[in-house]
């Protein structure tokens, strides 16, 4: 009873007027090719840069590796969609491609409440900071990271194609993802939604939860420093992962939270936390980081440049 007499989907895409297929099709392409060199800059400057082996950038290097393999599992087949026939997507990649997209999402999750640690510690315990943070403990806290991020995608892909799926089968979206599978499906997803709700809110609420203790913490003891430059470095070191915090789970909330239902703006609400919030992140940690800035023009040539 559970066999899929599916045997692909067809994806629907972004609801677009056809005289817009090129342009938003260039406009994706260069913002996907953007990503991808941005975040493999930074990846390229802080393996390179010895000045940037510290628990901060390694962890900053595993969330560009994220965003990478993140933007690269969607946007591609996203491109493809803007050309004629090319909609269609075997059930097997549909699947995959929802395994992929969860398991590096929410350990993406995992690692922004990794880094707010990170961040904690650096702050308010300093003088214990490098006996915490060591490189083990580091490697530790990424692979937790990722091995999260699986353990929560299988949950969530299996309880979704464990469901018959007889027809019909256009996903209303521009990638396979549960709220838009879900609605295919040839059973009851009352279970499965009540399980999206409470399994991604739990994670999301908890690792959210988590990073604004973090900064309760920090913001207190930045109060209680007599130095001016101190309070501004340690504002300007947290502010960056703040800012993709924020761009990270606000969209998030919006689509998983209330997985059974419809709204106009779903569409670009993916698009947000697929293609953008990755091409966001390298900006928003190359602007606001003076170590970062530095050693991107060491790593450019520029002998000359010093953080300021």
């Amino acid at each position: 009873m559970n066999r899929s007499t599916v045997t692909d989907f067809v994806l629907v895409g972004l609801h677009h007027p056809p005289e817009l297929g090129v342009p938003l099709f260039l406009g994706f392409l260069v913002t996907y090719l953007l990503t991808l060199s941005g975040n493999g800059i930074i990846i390229l400057a802080i393996l390179l840069d010895a000045k940037l082996h510290r628990p901060m950038y390694w962890f900053l290097c595993h969330l560009s590796l994220l965003d990478v393999t993140i933007s690269s599992a969607i946007v591609p087949r996203m491109l493809a969609g803007f050309l004629p026939g090319s909609g269609v997507i075997s059930f097997g990649g549909c699947a995959a491609q929802l395994f992929a997209f969860h398991f590096l999402g929410s350990a993406e999750c995992f690692l922004y409440t990794v880094m707010a640690y990170d961040r904690f510690l650096a702050i308010c315990r300093p003088l214990r900071y490098a006996s915490l943070m060591t490189r083990r403990a580091c490697g530790s806290l990424a692979l937790g990271a990722w091995l999260g991020g699986g353990l929560h995608s299988l949950l969530q892909t299996g309880l979704v194609f464990r469901l018959p799926f007889c027809g019909p089968n256009r996903v209303d979206s521009f990638f396979c993802d549960i709220p838009a599978v879900l609605r295919l499906a040839c059973a009851d997803t009352a279970l499965n939604e009540l399980v999206t709700v409470v399994d991604v809110g739990c994670l999301a609420l908890t690792c959210l939860g988590l990073i604004l203790a973090s900064y309760g913490c920090i913001a207190a003891a930045v109060l209680r420093m007599r130095s001016a430059a101190g309070r501004r470095h340690a504002a300007s070191t947290c502010a960056a992962h703040l800012a993709v915090v924020a761009t990270y789970y606000g969209p998030c909330a919006f689509t998983y939270l209330r997985p059974g239902a419809r709204d106009p703006l779903d569409g670009a609400v993916a698009v947000f936390y697929t293609v953008i919030t990755p091409l966001l992140n390298p900006l928003i940690y190359t602007l606001r980081n003076r170590d970062m800035k530095a050693a991107l023009g060491r790593l450019g040539g520029r002998k000359d440049v010093r953080p300021r």
